[in-house]
């Protein structure tokens, strides 16, 4: 009788509509992979039917395999939305249980966890409070919401083009408050171990050709002056040396060519008896016989900062970006790749559980072997192709009329038995 045979056709045929028809309804999931149902024949276990005379007895849904094909990936422009390109999945942390996922769509939770729809939190490195990431175990991530230490100023870099042409002044003379006494200035705020500034100013006193002497001055307006010493260039222009000269002010030091040490109060000592060293740096100074001026000034301390925003690399480093201007890692995603993708337990949710049929997960950043890069500000689209779908559904109508039509012709043949 083709009953049996016809019934598990028309439940393969349903089983497979019902396969496209959550393709389809998928189709904007972020990060879904489409299934596809595969089926398998089915014949009466008997020792005694000869091998060329079995007939088959139907069909059976062996298995929906998943298609972890890549999907396309989209601009949201979204600080936390995060499209993985190439294999992995993204360690989730379900109220303790580890789960896995390829939707990137992610939020701060009102702790400041990073977290999906659902509130299970993206696991990675955690990284201190130096920025220094830590690999050893994957932990859930979270974003501090507290503000970046400052750093005390060490170094000053000023490259400076000094006129050759200047007339020479006296140094016994100079005087910060006195702009006839010397030939070029600037000023840079140096921070303190708190974030504190105080203005410290470089000045330039031609003493003869190709010799000048620097000093410095702190406070806004200047009340102390220091002597640094001499700096002289050679005829080409390029900066020869730097020393201490006759009037150098006790405790300046030379910190190497083109260099002076020296110290300024330390804002951040309550007592106000200590001092900040400082370390000038003239490196990339010029003598020409051109107007002086200033080529480059920067300081290596910063002020205290409030997180602005952040950025997720392609390696998954989440970097801040603060409102001092300074940036640091805050974290790094982690990815999990399997041996075997499709024997992961869909569990819903856009999430999958690992299984005995999977293998364990191996556990590593981003662009490492065998795991992808993540694409920060963007989503993978479901790789569903409505296209293909919609033909697939058309072939597995007519699977399903057909199964009923070997129905209808089996009752034919029946009716027709009975009517003898």
């Amino acid at each position: 009788m083709s009953y049996q045979q016809a019934l598990s056709g028309l439940g393969a045929a349903s089983s497979d509509l019902d396969v496209i028809g959550n393709n389809i309804s998928n189709s904007n999931t972020v990060g879904f992979k489409e299934g596809k149902a595969q089926f398998a024949d089915m014949y009466a276990n008997s020792m005694s039917t000869a091998v060329n005379n079995q007939i088959g007895i139907g069909t059976r849904l062996s298995e929906v395999q998943q298609q972890f094909s890549q999907g396309t990936i989209t601009t949201t422009n979204q600080a936390l939305d995060v499209a993985i390109n190439g294999n992995g999945f993204y360690q989730l942390s379900n109220n303790g249980s580890t789960v896995y996922s390829r939707n990137g769509v992610f939020h701060l939770d009102n702790q400041g966890n990073i977290v999906n729809s659902s509130g299970m939190q993206l696991m990675g490195f955690a990284a201190d409070s130096k920025g220094v990431v830590n690999s050893a175990s994957t932990v859930p991530l979270s974003v501090p919401t507290s503000n970046i230490q400052p750093t005390a100023t060490k170094t000053i870099t000023a490259a400076f083009n000094l006129n050759s042409q200047d007339a020479n002044k006296a140094v016994a003379d100079f005087d910060p408050t006195d702009g006839n006494t010397y030939n070029a200035s600037t000023s840079v705020d140096a921070y303190d171990s708190l974030g504190g500034t105080q203005k410290v100013s470089i000045y330039f006193t031609k003493s003869g050709t190709g010799s000048w002497e620097a000093f410095a001055g702190y406070g806004d307006p200047v009340t102390q002056k220091t002597d640094l010493g001499a700096v002289s260039f050679d005829q080409s222009g390029n900066l020869s040396s730097t020393a201490l000269s006759s009037t150098s002010t006790s405790g300046v030091s030379v910190a190497g060519t083109g260099k002076f040490s020296f110290t300024i109060p330390n804002g951040a000592d309550p007592t106000g008896t200590s001092t900040q060293t400082l370390t000038l740096n003239l490196n990339g100074t010029t003598q020409y016989g051109a107007k002086s001026g200033l080529n480059n000034l920067v300081q290596d301390g910063n002020a205290t900062g409030e997180l602005t925003g952040f950025t997720v690399g392609s390696d998954g480093t989440l970097t801040g970006n603060y409102s001092n201007g300074e940036t640091k890692s805050l974290g790094q995603i982690a990815l999990a790749n399997f041996n075997n993708q499709n024997g992961l337990q869909n569990m819903g949710n856009n999430v999958y559980a690992q299984t005995a049929a999977s293998g364990a997960p191996q556990v590593a950043v981003p662009g490492s072997t065998n795991h992808g890069t993540l694409q920060g500000g963007a989503v993978e689209d479901s790789n569903v192709d409505l296209t293909n779908e919609l033909v697939n559904l058309i072939t597995a109508q007519r699977n399903y009329q057909a199964n009923a039509q070997t129905i209808k012709t089996q009752q034919a043949v029946d009716q027709t038995i009975i009517n003898l």
